[in-house]
């Protein structure tokens, strides 16, 4: 019975446990973000969220930026902290603003990104990291 109320993990599994949430989480994203490139590259006409008043083509670049760029360099756990931030603001105006007049269920899944992302900036991204490789140095 003592070993289920024991809440102290080694250190170890913290490590592991950011490195798979980091690339689940950016992986998942990635299913976001490169129909977002596609739509991107072949030039054709966009419809998309202008949340900034930049455009519909500068907004739709910033959420490739975000959701494709941003979200190999977490995979990879390189500027992961930095990474993490475009990916925030992502999901905050997806949540709150896209989504704004939608039920809860349509802002659920941004809201869970949001929260993970928000872990990984404040966790950053762990030892199995191209970030811990190069701290070393």
């Amino acid at each position: 019975m003592k070993q289920l109320l024991n809440t102290k993990f080694p250190t170890s599994v913290s490590h592991v446990w950011l490195l798979v949430l980091r690339v689940t989480s950016a992986a998942f994203m990635l299913t976001h973000g490169y129909p977002k490139l596609m739509t991107l590259l072949e030039g054709g006409e966009i419809a998309f969220y202008d949340f900034l008043g930049l455009g519909m083509t500068a907004s739709l670049a910033l959420a490739v930026l975000a959701e494709f760029i941003c979200s190999i360099l977490l995979i990879l756990g390189l500027a992961t902290r930095l990474a993490s931030i475009p990916l925030i603001i992502t999901m905050l105006v997806a949540a709150f603003a896209v989504h704004a007049d939608d039920p809860f269920g349509k802002k659920e899944f941004g809201l869970l990104y949001l929260l993970i992302f928000i872990t990984t900036l404040v966790f950053g991204a762990g030892k199995y990291s191209i970030d811990r490789l190069l701290e070393k140095k």
